[in-house]
């Protein structure tokens, strides 16, 4: 997954940490489920970026659980994956999209 993945701009995510969200707007809540139906369960998250729209660095969210409320919300229990540079930026229904590519490590002798 690293052509049109799509952005969740939000908050800071880190590998390996839980992220639980609050899915009220509507832009969102169409991207968390076509995650669900295309199965891929992924999504990126970056922090806002005045000038961009979002941060060229970001980390993978692997959706564990979604909880959909009567009203179309939704509790979503993530957790995070692989860490990310955005190539390049696009929007799709209303959400951001990205190209991305996704960082190594450097390993430790």
């Amino acid at each position: 997954l690293t052509k049109n993945v799509p952005m969740f701009v939000c908050t800071m995510a880190y590998p390996t940490v839980p992220c639980p969200l609050h899915v009220f707007e509507p832009r969102y809540r169409l991207m968390i489920r076509r995650s669900m139906e295309t199965g891929t369960k992924q999504f990126g998250m970056c922090i806002s970026d005045s000038q961009n729209g979002f941060a060229d660095y970001g980390c993978m969210l692997q959706i564990r659980n979604v909880h959909f409320l009567p009203d179309g919300r939704s509790v979503v229990d993530t957790i995070g994956g692989k860490r990310f540079r955005v190539l390049q930026r696009g929007m799709k229904d209303g959400y951001c999209t990205a190209d991305i590519e996704y960082l190594e490590d450097v390993k430790v002798s």
